[in-house]
């Protein structure tokens, strides 16, 4: 994080949708998972860090896969459907200003496609930029960022360790 930008806090992330939309999403959430309205809000919140990251940083992430869980592809999914919001959220709310269009693939598929070397090379680009935006990792996080979630349960990485990470340059 720069001194002269602040972090994108999850309220301005919401604000970005309006209160009405995001209220909605919410709620939608809640019902198709299950979940306490909390924890549907912060699958949204995740859902809108992902479309903001991709959005600002168009150039850096462009051709990589960014790993979310399903569900957080489902509030992506859903926010689709609501066209003309869509639009003006990735047209003149996030930060590229541009259409954000969606191309699903399974995590098993994508891994076999690179490989675990591209794989973790590509996360060295995108988890540095996620916590210069957002601020780092906490355990709310992992639910929903597959690779995340790895480096912490199965390589044993504190989140810590994980928030700290430095972006290595694009291949």
């Amino acid at each position: 994080m720069t001194a002269d930008r602040p972090r994108v806090t999850a309220d301005e992330l919401a604000s970005l949708l309006g209160r009405d939309l995001h209220a909605e999403v919410v709620a939608y959430t809640a019902a198709r998972t299950g979940a306490a309205p909390a924890d549907a809000e912060r699958q949204v919140t995740e859902c809108l860090r992902y479309l903001y990251l991709v959005s600002r940083h168009r150039e850096e992430l462009a051709g990589l896969f960014l790993p979310v869980e399903q569900d957080i592809d489902e509030i992506w999914h859903y926010l689709i459907l609501q066209t003309r919001e869509y639009r003006a959220l990735c047209e003149d709310r996030l930060p590229g200003r541009y259409f954000v269009h969606h191309r699903g693939i399974p995590y098993e598929a994508y891994q076999e496609e690179p490989g675990r070397e591209a794989a973790a090379e590509q996360a060295l680009r995108w988890i540095p930029l996620y916590c210069q935006e957002f601020g780092p990792f906490d355990e709310g996080a992992l639910a929903h960022w597959t690779i995340v979630r790895y480096l912490h349960e199965e390589l044993g990485m504190p989140l810590e360790e994980i928030s700290a990470l430095r972006p290595t340059a694009a291949a």
